[in-house]
């Protein structure tokens, strides 16, 4: 793990970690004929306003419980408020209030700061023009992809004094949540030149109900899905939803891993370890891995316990890998610890390391096992086993560039295979009970090359020809089950692999809604066979099945498992939606282990996204324990999954879509009679999985809202 937000690879041989951008002050465009308007507006909204415009959606009346929002925030009243800038375009006067905008040639408006995804509950201004302009008004926020709304006079409420107010929900002018930065108010129609007023321009306080009852009132498209219950399913792993950071009780995983880069030079009786080149190569405290399993064993929650094999462990809390008193000027070094360098000289060429013992000591497979046995002496006093399954290393083909001060050189073929076979007999035998996995490898060129075939400067990848052209993972479980075979031991219980999407700014905070899109759109990866990668590897990845394809070729009976995993976007419905996707596909392609990177942050969307599998209704409502086929349709996935006794069904749809809610007829084919159900719904216009009441008998025809997640509770006759 290189730091605490994964970096998502440009390329096959290195991680870059992802920008941001910020959009930049522009001063007011002053007047301008059609023509000009119309690139003007490109500029704005990608598209030319002389062109046929896109249909845009209409307002509608504000309900009485819209009308009582009060507004929290003010981007123009009487005069424009802190933070906002005037971006023009028609001729305008926004000095002193009210505005006064002359729309004639489509003329308008853009209010611009500095971009939010802040919930709110509607937009509203007042305005005051000619009679004679009618249905004349059109509103936007963000850029070209977010809805246009029209704005018809029977929408807006009459004010005694001949003004009329405008209240759009934030819904409807941003259904899925995204960051935006301007306001745009404009004419949709060609008006005359007389001035159109606009003051209090302005936002309210998000309302739940509010929310709920606009939603419901909006236009939303058919659906029909359908669970099979007459269709064989299969159990679902309950390891599936496990993360990588604290367990708590409202998340309620069912296992956590210790990993990470820090744990390649964890030292397990000083409790020290290494940072790598996430910090320049500093020693530091490493964690009590005893109170780790602890704090599982309370939660019951499994452990993966994440053990070096690079051969080197830290020594201290305090040494570092490249002392610039050692090695001299450096590119960069701590701010806090200036004699700290980052290992590579001013022109960016990396230095040498001089000795491992800077920083470390031999961890040898014997270091590893008195670990494990110390675990295991332990456990039998307790009467149970702390850790299910200990994992070799981590991501070893980075080894050369996270922990090069004491690994300078790429990992190889043989390399891996030694490594694994000495340090996975050493665990057995100090901790006969445990599972073992491996190679723990970062993603998609480490699946089929070494390190030393990917190594800046090297073409033609000569440690695979080397090997007979046998790809990385098929050869390694081929001389592992070859050397199993003969000596009648285990070296592997488990394949584990890390995942990380490889589309532009998809591991990241990004909200755009192309890149929101793309995020779930790149789920696909973990199990379509009929979707290609839109990254550099431009191929198709479906890795679920990949790797019980590897696993029933090279060495059957091994479990698999994705050890690493994270989406992005975890503040936004698209992280939601995606890792929703994730869990879902995991257990319909019969995957064994999954630990999230690190755990979803307390209330973000991902957060309540994982609560729609373990613990949707906050009183320990899960997704149950066998896989039943399900069919979606438009836009929406469905998942379902039934308990032993048949008669309880757990079912999760996925509105995919930003913009429609719909109008779902949920078909139980073979499954029985309705008895009740339960709905729980998480989607951007919602604080967390509102509960909308139990419900008997009749039919499931449901109402999904936008970008949502929808966990029915369905219990049978």
């Amino acid at each position: 793990m290189p730091s605490p937000s994964k970096p998502a690879a440009p390329g096959p041989s290195a991680k870059s970690d992802p920008s941001r951008a910020r959009g930049a002050s522009r001063a007011a465009l002053g007047t301008a004929v059609l023509v000009a308007l119309g690139f003007l507006a490109s500029c704005f909204f990608g598209k030319r306003l002389d062109a046929a415009p896109a249909p845009a959606e209409s307002a509608t009346k504000p309900t009485a419980e819209v009308l009582k929002e009060k507004v929290i925030e003010y981007a123009y009243d009487g005069a424009l408020r802190p933070g906002w800038q005037d971006w023009g375009w028609g001729t305008h006067d926004l000095s002193q209030g009210p505005a006064r905008i002359n729309m004639t040639g489509y003329g308008g408006i853009i209010l611009h700061r500095d971009p939010s995804n802040h919930r709110y509950g509607s937009l509203v201004f007042r305005v005051k023009a000619p009679a004679s302009f009618g249905d004349f008004l059109q509103v936007q926020v963000g850029d070209k992809t977010m809805p246009s709304i029209d704005v018809p006079r029977s929408a807006m409420v009459t004010l005694p004094d001949g003004w009329f107010e405008v209240r759009l929900r934030w819904s409807q002018l941003n259904p899925s949540l995204a960051s935006v930065d301007r306001i745009v108010i404009h004419a949709r129609t060609p008006v005359a030149t007389d001035w159109v007023l606009l003051d209090k321009i302005g936002f309210t306080d998000f309302d739940p109900k509010a929310a709920a009852l606009a939603i419901a009132n909006a236009p939303s498209r058919g659906a029909t899905l359908t669970v099979e219950c007459k269709a064989a399913g299969h159990a679902i792993s309950p390891y599936i939803y496990g993360v990588a950071g604290e367990v708590t009780p409202d998340l309620n995983p069912t296992a956590r891993r210790w990993g990470g880069n820090r744990t390649t030079r964890y030292n397990w009786q000083l409790q020290v370890s290494n940072v790598g080149s996430d910090w320049f190569f500093e020693n530091t405290q490493g964690g009590s891995y005893a109170d780790f399993l602890k704090a599982d064993r309370a939660a019951k929650a499994v452990s993966a316990l994440t053990v070096p094999t690079i051969g080197w462990v830290s020594k201290d809390a305090t040494s570092y890998g490249f002392p610039v008193s050692v090695y001299g000027a450096q590119r960069a070094h701590d701010g806090y610890k200036s004699d700290a360098g980052d290992g590579y000289q001013s022109n960016g060429t990396p230095m040498r390391p001089k000795s491992p013992t800077q920083t470390s000591v031999a961890a040898t497979p014997e270091f590893i096992r008195q670990w494990a046995d110390t675990i295991h002496q332990a456990d039998q006093k307790l009467g149970s086993s702390s850790v299910a399954m200990y994992i070799l290393d981590n991501e070893p083909a980075l080894w050369n560039h996270t922990h090069r001060d004491v690994h300078p050189d790429p990992v190889t073929y043989d390399e891996l295979l030694d490594r694994t076979l000495r340090y996975s007999a050493a665990i057995r035998q100090g901790d006969p009970q445990a599972l073992i996995a491996g190679p723990a490898e970062w993603g998609w060129t480490a699946y089929t090359y070494s390190a030393a075939d990917t190594a800046e400067g090297v073409s033609g990848h000569p440690d695979q020809a080397a090997h007979g052209g046998t790809p990385l993972i098929d050869w390694y479980l081929q001389k592992l089950r070859e050397h199993d075979e003969k000596t009648h031991t285990k070296s592997l219980d488990v394949l584990d692999v890390h995942y990380y999407p490889q589309g532009q700014d998809i591991y990241s905070d990004k909200s755009d809604p192309d890149t929101a899109a793309l995020r779930i759109r790149s789920t696909r990866a973990l199990w379509d066979p009929g979707y290609v990668d839109e990254s550099w590897i431009k191929d198709v990845v479906k890795l679920v099945p990949r790797l019980k394809r590897w696993v029933a070729q090279d060495y059957p009976g091994l479990r698999t498992s994705i050890g690493e995993y994270n989406f992005g976007g975890e503040n936004h419905m698209s992280g939601a939606l995606a890792l929703a996707e994730a869990l879902g596909h995991f257990g319909t392609e019969g995957l064994d282990y999954a630990f999230y990177w690190t755990v979803p942050a307390k209330n973000s969307a991902t957060y309540w996204a994982f609560r729609s599998f373990r613990n949707f209704d906050g009183n320990g409502g899960q997704f149950l324990g066998e896989s039943v086929p399900a069919k979606g349709d438009s836009g929406v996935t469905v998942f379902a999954s039934r308990d032993a006794s048949k008669k309880h069904l757990v079912i999760i749809t996925l509105n995919e879509d930003p913009k429609k809610s719909a109008r779902a007829k949920i078909a139980l084919d073979g499954c029985g009679t309705l008895s009740t159900r339960r709905k729980f719904t998480y989607g951007p216009h919602t604080d967390a999985l509102a509960d909308d009441g139990t419900k008997s008998g009749g039919t499931l025809d449901e109402l999904l809202p936008p970008y949502s997640i929808n966990v029915f509770d369905v219990q049978l006759q």
